[in-house]
């Protein structure tokens, strides 16, 4: 379904996170925040597309 890619995306976010928290912090922090902002706007999106195949 329609969700799988949202679900990756956080895998995905998390695995990041981990990574940026075990190596250098400053700079894969940032790397990581930005992959967060940019993977949470991937599953608004996938939402709203979701809502407007439902909704027809």
């Amino acid at each position: 379904m329609q969700l799988i890619p949202e679900a990756m995306a956080r895998a995905h976010l998390r695995q990041r996170l981990d990574e940026a928290e075990s190596q250098r912090p400053g700079r894969r922090l940032a790397q990581a925040r930005r992959l967060q902002r940019r993977a949470e706007r991937v599953s608004l999106r996938a939402r709203r597309a979701i809502a407007l195949v439902v909704m027809q």
